[in-house]
């Protein structure tokens, strides 16, 4: 009872190893993934069908041409950065590039919806209703977008969301 109580840990732990390699590789994040995956594959070399599925998932990432990032060279390409980035599921990326978004445009409201958007996601609604305040202020629409974004939704019914909305 107690080894197989045991067995089952260490299988779960094996699992979670694995599924944390895979979303890595799913990311994109090929560096990330390799180095998960090789270290799986010494940790529990005994779970035989799952090394040998990280086996498969570590040619594949050998063989998948690196990303080069390409240089950011003005706003419109910190906010594309930053979109794409908040549907990879990075949100503190994101944050950072769109702090260096910031930078070239400090008035910008979709820098700050985006970054709203961005820290409603990462479940931080302070942050996210300070940015979404100063995106309102920037240009009224931003007021409209929020109400009707289901990243906001768990924001609707709060009593500083609604004064916010009323105020634009």
């Amino acid at each position: 009872m107690i080894e197989s109580k045991a067995k089952k840990d260490e299988f779960q732990k094996a699992l979670t190893a694995f599924g944390h390699a895979v979303r890595e590789f799913h990311k994109g994040e090929m560096d990330k993934a390799t180095e998960l995956l090789q270290d799986f594959t010494k940790k529990f070399p005994n779970d035989r069908e799952l090394v040998d599925r990280a086996r498969v998932y570590l040619t594949l990432a050998e063989r998948r041409p690196r990303r080069e990032a390409l240089p950011l060279k003005s706003l419109e390409d910190h906010l594309q950065a930053s979109v794409y980035k908040i549907n990879q599921g990075d949100f503190e990326g994101a944050l950072k590039t769109l702090e260096k978004a910031l930078e070239f445009k400090a008035e910008e409201g979709r820098v700050h919806y985006l970054m709203a958007d961005a820290s409603m996601l990462m479940n931080q609604p302070e942050a996210a209703l300070e940015n979404l305040k100063k995106a309102v202020q920037k240009d009224k629409l931003y007021s409209i977008l929020a109400q009707n974004e289901s990243d906001f939704e768990p924001l609707w019914e709060d009593k500083k969301f609604r004064l916010l909305m009323r105020l634009a």
